[in-house]
């Protein structure tokens, strides 16, 4: 038997006294059987001894036995990978609110498909997660900074406006320094909380048009790996998106190669929706990732109920079946 998934594997000790009542039982049977076979008048026992039960007389000490070892294994501490919701983490939304946001080609347009898919992110997130909000198109902006009232973020989320250009790069500095100022002040013994960046766009940075630029993507995601701040990116959108700019029809296809590249780069993951229903599945599994870990925690419960039960089913039989309990 392996003891690894055990907290407090000693207590295994007390199967020995579970055994050793199980032999006491057995050779109390065969002195019993002994003590009566003393009688020399056989017939005149067969007329005044109760009939014997056969082998249901044996079924309260049995059933005594499986709730001792049942209870005996709870004590023992099991445990088993659960998932667990996040009590400490840091989130950062950042969304693209430039221009092309407008296409059709996601129903009804890219931008309301990107807030109905974003509320339902905000609104399923585990309590203990921090999740604040950034927009950027040719600027950043801080719309809330980390904080567990969903609230807030669901309203910034309905009020987000669109506007020229897509720095990329800008968001994630922006992002990164809210991650940063919020850690500052609630980092205490245990360490800022882990971060993570959720950034989800539909077309290519051009401000400024160089990624590798000081305040370009690529080099944002680098910090962000240094700073362990990975970034889950999101291609949102499809090849044959279009807008009307100045009176004139403008292709915004997405981008996959670069968000994919800031993905790698920052250690993220890398997700691409080309319709509401594939965003909203994509922020449902972040969220499940964000918002859960996998932990060894206590299974002991199963182990304690099935105990109990069979203690009270073996006290009834004996009751039942030789009016005594065993």
């Amino acid at each position: 038997m392996s003891f690894t998934g055990f907290s407090a594997p000693w207590w295994f000790l007390l199967l020995v006294v579970v055994a050793a009542v199980a032999v006491g039982y057995v050779l109390a049977q065969r002195a019993r059987r002994k003590r009566t076979m003393r009688f020399s008048n056989l017939a005149l026992l067969e007329r005044v001894a109760p009939k014997a039960q056969g082998w249901p007389r044996h079924v309260p000490a049995v059933l005594l036995i499986v709730s001792l070892i049942l209870l005996t294994v709870a004590l023992a501490g099991p445990t088993a990978e659960q998932k667990v919701p996040r009590n400490r983490a840091t989130v950062m939304l950042v969304v693209d609110v430039s221009l092309s946001m407008e296409a059709t080609d996601v129903k009804p347009t890219r931008i309301k498909a990107a807030q109905d898919a974003a509320t339902q992110f905000a609104q399923g997130l585990t309590p203990g997660i921090n999740l604040g909000l950034v927009s950027f198109a040719g600027t950043a902006t801080v719309l809330v900074a980390p904080t567990t009232q969903r609230q807030s973020v669901v309203a910034a989320i309905d009020n987000l406006k669109l506007a020229q250009s897509t720095a990329t790069g800008e968001g994630i500095f922006a992002a990164l320094q809210a991650v940063q100022g919020f850690s500052a002040v609630v980092g205490g013994a245990e360490g800022p909380p882990p971060a993570r960046i959720v950034l989800m766009s539909d077309g290519k940075q051009t401000v400024p048009e160089d990624l590798y630029a000081p305040r370009g993507a690529f080099t944002a995601a680098e910090e962000a790996k240094k700073e362990q701040v990975p970034i889950s990116t999101i291609s949102f959108g499809t090849n044959h998106g279009t807008v009307t700019i100045d009176g004139r029809e403008v292709p915004v296809d997405v981008d996959d190669g670069s968000l994919q590249e800031v993905a790698r780069l920052s250690g993220g993951d890398f997700y691409q929706a080309g319709s509401a229903e594939q965003l909203k599945e994509v922020y449902q599994d972040l969220g499940e990732q964000i918002g859960y870990e996998l932990k060894e925690a206590d299974a002991s419960r199963p182990w304690v109920v099935l105990g109990t039960l069979a203690l009270i089913v073996a006290a009834g039989s004996a009751l039942f079946l030789g009016q005594r309990l065993p």
